[in-house]
């Protein structure tokens, strides 16, 4: 019960069976080979084995034992190490690397199903990865080509792994007020000087090196966040030789014990530029969007691991007698046969579901972006893209927290004791709805960037699309996706029609336009589901304890407007 464990079966059917990705995947020239099904579904059972086996049952030790900080060095839990050296030799980092820099050439897709897994087996132990493939992106699309022979190889493997240094204590989601310096040398590269604050992964002992992609600004820049470049510091140099950069302290957290979170100094250390002065958060918005779907199926997958630890737990306990028929037999009745148990689980199984087919989908439609032959698809896929991670981002790290509260209830005292691990993962799980852009950034970058700056055109558009893939159209999971629908376009009739509304009437409900949006598309997602034929309670489940939320919300906006 203390180890979550992966399914690759329900993996599987949900991206062949039901996403149909094989067909999808196979339009891309890039990925016409490794979109094989047969291979695809080989590569999940496979990365299951390695999250079942070696890094689930590093949980507790994580948890309990946590990084080691001492004189300036990080010490990780017992066997981190020896569990992420294997990670990387095994090539797992590499999985949707471009072969030319040493990566495996496979659908993205799969590495975020692998990411969901890791972090629900070991969230602590995932935080070190997780930043590898953002920053493989924005080394492989802003550095140098002397940069890029340098270090590019060695992140796409996961030998070196990586960090984003963005936070100063004074500078949390406002970076324009970051003040690290950078001062330019004669043969081209930088002294970076500063303290940044909040850097998972900063200091520690599983790989050999470590490369610190950092937020700075040159003595003449601007301030705001246009005078910000982006510069890469490694903790040792070519010769050996280690960089002044220090860790003064890691913080001691509500959760992610097995992460050390550090707070990081530069002092005069050598750096170089990556990308162009100036355009520094152009260039780790790359790696930051990157990590904001990874962060989304953190929820999904945080979540799913608590359903399986509550619902195991439920399919044991027996305690007062359930109403309905009754085994005369029995004294007491197995808790998963209580309605109010039954609610709190098949609630949670309707978010992990939904949650899965809308990142899947997402994960899907960033290789479109990159691979698809036709301008006009990759600009649908980017569309999608676009939209959909906020969604996914602040929904479900924010049900991973409280849907995992839920299952706790479903423990009773035994959930509030540490051995049975329910409640680390709701400490672990908090953390999400902050990091990589606070849920409230993600509703307010949804609402105003994303739908009003093109008067709600693209999410028009990706609502049309998918109406045009419902299945069964005259089913009642149809229509009410088609509700749905509706009534988030009179949202935006409505916000149109307000004109002159005050932006703050607006910023005040984003967060309720974004919950609209999340019940309309979870909708969509269990129409495909059920025509598919999803085993479980979900579907009943999102009609009776999900769907009602959204006329609540619409109600919400609507009201706000017209205060």
């Amino acid at each position: 019960m203390n180890t979550y464990q992966p399914s690759a079966a329900a993996a599987s059917f949900m991206l062949f069976d039901v996403l149909r990705a094989q067909d999808t995947l196979g339009q891309l020239p890039a990925l016409a080979e490794s979109a094989d099904t047969d291979l695809m579904r080989q590569v999940l059972e496979e990365a299951g084995k390695f999250v079942g086996e070696v890094v689930a049952p590093l949980n507790r030790d994580g948890d309990e034992i946590g990084a080691r900080f001492k004189d300036g060095a990080v010490t990780m839990p017992p066997g981190f190490r020896a569990a992420y050296q294997a990670f990387w030799q095994a090539g797992w980092p590499a999985l949707s690397g471009a072969p030319e820099d040493g990566g495996q050439g496979l659908p993205t897709v799969l590495e975020m199903v692998l990411y969901e897994w890791l972090s629900a087996a070991n969230h602590g132990w995932t935080m070190a990865p997780g930043l590898l493939h953002g920053a493989y992106e924005c080394i492989k699309h802003h550095a140098s080509d002397e940069l890029k022979a340098r270090y590019l190889e060695k992140v796409a493997s996961g030998e070196w792994l990586a960090t984003m240094c963005l936070t100063e204590p004074h500078a949390g989601s406002d970076l324009g007020l970051a003040s690290t310096r950078a001062v330019p040398q004669p043969d081209g590269s930088f002294q970076i000087s500063g303290t940044k604050i909040f850097i998972s992964g900063g200091e520690h002992d599983l790989s050999d090196n470590i490369v610190h992609l950092v937020l700075a600004r040159l003595p003449d820049s601007p301030s705001g966040p246009k005078g910000l470049s982006l510069f890469l510091v490694p903790k040792f140099y070519e010769d050996g030789s280690r960089s002044a950069v220090f860790c003064e302290r890691i913080e001691e957290k509500m959760g992610l014990h097995g992460s050390p979170t550090c707070v990081m100094r530069f002092d005069q250390a050598t750096g170089w530029l990556v990308g162009e002065h100036g355009k520094g958060l152009n260039a780790m918005f790359l790696m930051m969007n990157a990590a904001r779907l990874h962060v989304a199926l953190q929820g999904v997958g945080l979540l799913d691991a608590a359903w399986q630890k509550a619902d195991a737990y439920a399919q044991e306990r027996r305690q007062m007698r359930a109403p309905g028929p009754r085994d005369p037999s029995q004294a007491a009745d197995l808790i998963i046969r209580h309605p109010a148990v039954q609610r709190l689980l098949d609630t949670q199984r309707a978010w992990v579901d939904a949650g899965r087919l809308l990142a899947y989908q997402t994960a899907i439609e960033l290789d479109v972006a990159k691979h698809h032959p036709d301008p006009a698809r990759r600009q649908q896929a980017g569309q999608w893209c676009a939209l959909v991670t906020p969604v996914l981002k602040a929904s479900w790290t924010d049900q991973a927290f409280h849907g995992s509260s839920d299952c706790l209830q479903v423990f009773g005292g035994h959930g509030y004791v540490r051995e049975w691990g329910i409640e680390q993962i709701v400490r672990d799980s908090r953390v999400a709805m902050i990091y990589e852009g606070t849920n409230e950034i993600q509703a307010q970058d949804l609402l105003f960037r994303k739908v009003l700056s093109d008067q709600g055109r693209g999410l028009g558009a990706v609502l049309s699309g998918l109406q045009a893939d419902l299945q069964g159209g005259n089913s009642a999971s149809a229509q009410r996706t088609q509700e749905g629908f509706a009534r988030l376009r009179d949202l935006l009739a409505a916000i149109e029609s307000s004109g002159g509304a005050a932006p703050e009437k607006l910023y005040s409900v984003a967060g309720d336009f974004l919950r609209a949006t999340t019940i309309a598309l979870m909708a969509w997602a269990w129409s495909r589901l059920e025509a598919a034929g999803a085993p479980g309670n979900g579907s009943q489940a999102f009609v009776r304890w999900v769907w009602p939320e959204l006329a609540m919300r619409h109600g919400m906006v609507l009201e706000a407007l017209k205060a």
